[in-house]
């Protein structure tokens, strides 16, 4: 087969380099077995020297529960006594997103209860039971301020820390800097049940990092990762088949110039190779204990709650195993396809609805974590990517809100059972440790051992980062 292409060239001049497009054009037919032959005999792909963090690291992993559309602070985590006395007063602002104004909107009450729990006293609504026996272990900030009211845009915000896509997401920058402790899985794993957010797949893309950085999704229902097993079930014949590819497919690397995105897709590949035999032993959940499935609730009559429930399971194994980075997310369910969690109307039960679902599987993995002593080197991370009005056209729902949210993180190098700053007294503003995603991505770096201004990558002719020229450690919820 030749290697160049077949248009003509001018008289004397020597062939042009073959383009990406060439490349995929000749190789139709192995380029999606290259991994499969010459780089699992090549020790020259994995001579990379390991990663090391910028100083001494306090967790090793992360898991990241993301909720989107836009979980309700005043109704989870924010309790406002003062909405309780407004109900059904008139807001006498202006509630703006884009072109859209409103004017005649009322202050609405929380449908829940809250209650103090814990040594800590945290305070807590009815809609996290689960949870809320756990609150010791976790650190809430509730002064988080998004500066974008629109779903996609603060998604990407809150993955990437940029509002439009072509940037590496939080997990490929981490995959990026420290790698998998197990060869033969990903770093970054996305764990879901068929959703996508707002924002799509650029939420957890590999931007302009190599393509072997991006998150590799697996799903909850059915075969987790599709299109990884065998052809052939007799490894024998298998790896007479890649043999033959062997020397052909050195040549093809040889005759062109180094590409990362060529290298990229064979080291991904490779990895699909590896993951063949090792991911359905790490997601089969038959091994776990009676008492840990039922813990998760993998026993439940809803559907959609045992789903999110083996994600949670799953993420376990996964870190357990040596992946870097674990995203879960939920079950499309409610919201209208912007976030199962964005109620604009039907409040109580979206909201109901999405926490009985999620509580029962996060706080089963706290518990676990904790049980096995694995909370101490894992950071959990469960956030949303705005918050909700404390004020509605009608009392059944609440709209998009960026200046005030709450998030909340679990696990090593924490102050625990903390509550970090405050909004005002009805949950509109951020005024105390106003806490920016800039600022928490900083802080999950530096709990990783990671300096968030030295971790760049050279791009367009800058040293890009994830945070950019934004962000603080907030030492405040630093032990």
């Amino acid at each position: 087969m030749s290697h160049h292409s077949s248009e003509s060239q001018c008289p004397g001049c020597a062939p042009r380099p073959l383009s990406r497009r060439d490349v995929l054009k000749y190789a139709s037919n192995g380029f999606g077995l290259m991994a499969l032959s010459a780089l699992m005999s090549d020790k020259a792909y994995a001579s990379l020297a390991a990663p090391t963090p910028h100083f001494q690291p306090k967790v090793k992993n992360v898991i990241f529960c993301f909720m989107p559309g836009a979980v309700s602070h005043v109704d989870t985590f924010d309790p406002k006594p003062k909405l309780a006395e407004l109900d059904g007063k008139s807001f006498d602002g202006i509630y703006q997103v884009g072109a859209k104004k409103e004017t005649n909107r009322k202050w609405v009450q929380s449908p829940w209860q809250f209650q103090q729990h814990g040594q800590s006293g945290i305070w807590v609504s009815d809609l996290f039971p689960n949870l809320a026996g756990c609150v010791d272990d976790i650190t809430v900030i509730r002064s988080m301020v998004s500066g974008f009211p629109l779903h996609p845009r603060a998604n990407l915000l809150m993955h990437t820390g940029r509002n439009t896509g072509g940037f590496p997401s939080l997990g490929s920058w981490v995959n990026y800097a420290l790698g998998s402790e197990n060869k033969n899985l990903p770093g970054y794993v996305l764990l879901h049940a068929g959703a996508v957010p707002p924002g799509g797949l650029e939420n957890f893309s590999n931007g302009f990092l190599p393509a072997t950085y991006q998150a590799t999704p697996m799903q909850a229902d059915g075969k987790p990762v599709v299109n990884i097993e065998p052809a052939d079930k007799d490894p024998q014949i298998q790896r007479a088949k890649l043999d033959v590819l062997l020397q052909e497919d050195r040549q093809f690397l040889q005759s062109i110039r180094s590409d990362d995105a060529v290298e990229s897709a064979i080291q991904n590949y490779e990895m699909a190779y590896k993951m063949q035999s090792v991911v359905p032993d790490v997601l089969n959940l038959d091994k776990e204990s009676e008492a840990t499935k039922k813990l998760y609730g993998l026993d439940a009559a809803d559907k959609n709650k045992r789903l999110y429930s083996t994600q949670c399971l799953r993420a376990r194994r996964l870190i357990e195993s040596g992946v870097r980075f674990v995203e879960i997310t939920c079950p499309e369910v409610y919201g209208e396809n912007n976030g199962t969690w964005d109620q604009h109307t039907e409040l109580k039960k979206g909201h109901e609805g999405n926490a009985f679902i999620t509580d029962q599987g996060i706080t089963a993995l706290l518990k676990d974590l904790k049980s096995r002593g694995l909370l101490n080197e894992t950071l959990v991370v469960w956030a949303t990517e705005f918050g909700r009005t404390p004020h509605a056209p009608k009392p059944d729902g609440r709209d998009h809100h960026e200046t005030a949210f709450t998030i909340w993180m679990a696990g090593g190098g924490l102050k625990n059972g903390l509550v970090y700053g405050a909004t005002d007294e009805v949950g509109m503003h951020a005024v105390e440790n106003v806490t920016e995603v800039f600022d928490l991505h900083a802080t999950i770096l530096q709990l990783l051992g990671l300096d968030h201004k030295k971790l760049t990558y050279r791009f367009g002719g800058r040293d890009v980062s994830l945070t950019d020229v934004h962000g603080q450690v907030i030492s405040g919820i630093l032990a």
